[in-house]
């Protein structure tokens, strides 16, 4: 009788396919739920990492043409009045707007007043274009690991309940349930993993490319 039993429960484990498609298929709908909502986070959260990394990759080489052109102009007005109507360079945009806003201000009180407020308003605007999306990548970072937990808890329970039906604890029973439970975690973990490591890369480039435009901004309070 035990014989016939550990061949039957060998014969089951040998045929079940623990292929990822088929391991989304058995599951039941909670956990269909998670794994449609982690893989979908994981690849939102590729797109913001690849569109991020491209943006940075263009703003660094544009803006460091833009210094080396702006500080070998003969003036800030004439560098003003040359510039492209369609400039997209976070660094020129921050001096477009000043420009703007000092040229309507001739006097000297009116120009100490505003164009150090113009600068740093300039500033702010242009790093919260450059972090958008970061705030997403944090939140998959954070919270992925416990959908994928979720999921993971409620295929055990699942398992648990065929064993508890069946009566059988033999591994051919148990095993799919789990490998189901345990497909939630790792998707989970794929999906934060990336997005940790993006969102703290760029948030250290945000901050780095802050303080460039901060020392432009300080240098071009000198020359006004």
């Amino acid at each position: 009788m035990e014989a016939d039993i550990s061949t039957q429960a060998v014969g089951l484990a040998s045929s079940a396919d623990f292929s990822l498609m088929s391991l989304f298929l058995r599951a039941d709908i909670i956990v269909k739920s998670v794994i449609l909502i982690l893989i979908a986070c994981s690849v939102y959260s590729w797109a913001v990492i690849i569109e991020k990394f491209r943006l940075f990759r263009k703003i660094n080489q544009s803006t460091e043409e833009f210094e080396t052109k702006f500080w070998n102009s003969k003036s800030a007005e004439t560098f003003y009045n040359n510039l492209p109507a369609n400039i997209q360079d976070p660094m020129a945009l921050v001096f477009k707007d000043a420009m703007q806003s000092l040229l309507k201000r001739r006097s000297r009180s009116e120009i100490n007043s505003r164009i150090t407020t113009m600068l740093e308003t300039g500033i702010e605007k242009q790093i919260s274009k450059i972090s958008k999306g970061f705030t997403f990548l944090a939140t998959v970072g954070s919270t992925a690991p416990f959908i994928g937990l979720f999921g993971t808890v409620w295929g055990i329970m699942n398992s648990f309940q065929s064993i508890a039906i069946s009566r059988n604890t033999s591994l051919a029973i148990v095993a799919p349930g789990i490998a189901e439970a345990l497909f939630a975690t790792a998707l989970g973990l794929l999906a934060a993993i990336p997005a940790v490591i993006a969102y703290n890369k760029f948030n250290n480039d945000t901050i780095k490319y802050t303080q460039k435009l901060e020392n432009f901004s300080k240098r071009f309070l000198t020359i006004i």
